[in-house]
């Protein structure tokens, strides 16, 4: 009987180590995906293998495909859910921003752990920076970039569609932002579009902007 049991053991040990990872899809963008792989968030792009070997083979802004312990399987925007299943609730971190000069907004952030200086602008579709303030942030544009035309407000620019691996502010971090590359020197900020702002709560209130992680 004892040794029945240590074989048991050993059996389910065995499974347990085999297992394959819990995955979810919780981010979805051309050409990348942020993951949840056993509980731990992971921002990858197409290519890149995370933890428990998942790799990601593809991805646009409604699925991706996933190679999960050596099998592909095509994966859709699915909440995150605890073990119990239901949504796990979560502490959520909210700042102030005061409005500035001009009755605008400016707040110091991250850019992929990199120092910048943002202008809220809640009429741009994206993030917008120019080649200057990319290549300051170590953003190889022309390399991993998608090119692509902007309208801007002295007319058509050139540019480059890139996916920013993480921007913060404060305690806000969203990973996985779509931002614009400008060719010259237009805009003379960084613009902190709908990109960031979609995917975060925000509110105006009496001069001050408040933004609030949504978990």
């Amino acid at each position: 009987m004892p040794r029945l049991f240590a074989l048991l053991c050993l059996s389910l040990c065995a499974l347990a180590a085999t297992a394959a990872p819990q995955v979810r899809v919780v981010g979805l963008f051309p050409g990348a995906a942020v993951l949840n792989i056993d509980g731990q968030r992971k921002l990858l792009k197409i290519g890149q293998t995370g933890p428990g070997g998942v790799q990601l083979l593809s991805a646009d802004s409604h699925k991706a495909v996933l190679r999960v312990d050596g099998v592909e399987q095509t994966y859709e925007l699915a909440r995150e859910y605890n073990s119990g299943g239901y949504a796990a609730p979560s502490a959520r971190t909210e700042m102030s921003i005061a409005r500035g000069t001009g009755g605008h907004y400016w707040v110091a952030g991250t850019i992929n752990n990199q120092n910048a200086q943002f202008l809220v602008d809640t009429g741009a579709t994206s993030i917008a920076m120019n080649e200057g303030e990319a290549r300051r942030l170590g953003i190889d544009f022309r390399a991993i970039g998608t090119p692509m035309m902007a309208s801007t407000a002295s007319g058509t620019a050139k540019g480059w569609r890139v996916v920013l691996n993480s921007v913060k502010l404060g305690g806000v971090e969203v990973l996985g932002v779509e931002a614009a590359v400008l060719e010259g020197d237009f805009p003379t900020e960084i613009l902190l579009g709908m990109s960031y702002l979609n995917r975060v709560g925000w509110r105006e209130e009496q001069g001050i902007m408040y933004i609030q992680s949504k978990h």
